[in-house]
């Protein structure tokens, strides 16, 4: 299995796993819509015709889908919120059972280069860390005490799956991530236009300067950012467009045997010189077993009766 865009081929590399499965014993806690917010039934514009656009990724053609009623997180998953779940839940990330993960080169610390499982082959500004983790995202000596307000990271499309249903929700169907991203714009590139600065200022968190080779983080980060960075979309959603790559619900052939999921948004390490796919139509996939430091995730929900009370 091989991953798009940034992303390092989870294949390259290979560590035995030296954790057991990680059950969920306790009960999951109470729904709730608190810090999400209401996307309205009806059609929206999926997908685009625009010269940009990456054919085999399927992008195209621009069509009309429609979708009921649902809520979605204003944000992606903190690592506040993911300790929580842990610290109730007892639960291990796919990351902390195998042992090690992949982080960008370029932040990877000098004290934990003797912890270097590998360098992935087709993506060499990836390293493979051994002890890296959600709670650890750049390597192990590395720590989320600081970055409580970030996406949660290296987690799995099953590690993200457990969450959401602790939480009594789900992951996005990739029509639904895309009609939330877009704020209720039609055919706009980006959030909250056709240009990549809004009215000068940076409006995501994307990789500036010469990829893979010099971040000069104008936007103000070299790697993620805080959830509630940068202006909202339309609908009051937060960064989609750049930062972390968020998971969907969909397999990327459409089929339930597919281990390769649709991932969404971009994130820190996308250019345009390489990968340009921090654009609302764009997606790409990546291995539903694979994790990395720039894949996070968002939730949504139904709406029914029992969670309304929560407003």
């Amino acid at each position: 299995m091989a991953s798009g865009c940034c992303s390092p081929a989870v294949t390259t590399l290979t560590v035995a796993s030296a954790r057991p499965d990680s059950p969920i014993d306790t009960k999951p806690a109470p729904a709730t819509l608190t810090g999400m917010v209401k996307i309205p039934a009806g059609p929206f514009s999926m997908g685009t015709n625009n010269a940009l656009a990456y054919p085999a990724d399927g992008e195209g053609p621009k069509r009309t889908v429609v979708l009921e009623e649902f809520w979605i997180d204003e944000a992606a998953v903190t690592n506040q919120a993911f300790s929580e779940f842990v610290e109730a839940s007892g639960y291990i990330t796919e990351a902390e059972r195998i042992g090690w993960s992949f982080v960008p080169a370029f932040l990877l610390s000098p004290k934990d280069e003797q912890h270097l499982v590998g360098t992935s082959a087709d993506t060499p500004w990836w390293v493979g860390v051994m002890n890296t983790d959600w709670r650890h995202p750049l390597g192990p000596s590395s720590s989320i005490q600081e970055l409580q307000s970030h996406p949660v990271v290296h987690v799995s499309w099953e590690d993200a799956q457990a969450f959401a249903q602790w939480n009594g929700k789900r992951l996005p169907t990739e029509a639904e991530w895309e009609k939330a991203a877009r704020g209720g714009r039609e055919n706009s590139l980006y959030a909250w236009g056709d240009e990549l600065m809004n009215d000068g200022d940076h409006a995501c968190n994307i990789w500036q300067g010469d990829f893979p080779t010099s971040n000069s983080a104008e936007d103000g980060y070299l790697g993620t950012a805080p959830v509630y960075s940068f202006q909202p979309n339309g609908y009051g959603l937060y960064n989609v467009c750049g930062n972390v790559w968020e998971w969907c619900q969909d397999s990327w052939n459409n089929s339930f045997t597919d281990e390769s999921k649709v991932i969404k948004g971009g994130s820190f390490m996308c250019h345009d010189s390489y990968c340009n796919r921090y654009r609302l139509s764009a997606r790409t996939s990546h291995p539903k077993n694979g994790f990395t430091a720039h894949i996070g995730f968002r939730c949504v929900a139904d709406t029914p009766r029992e969670l309304l009370g929560s407003l």
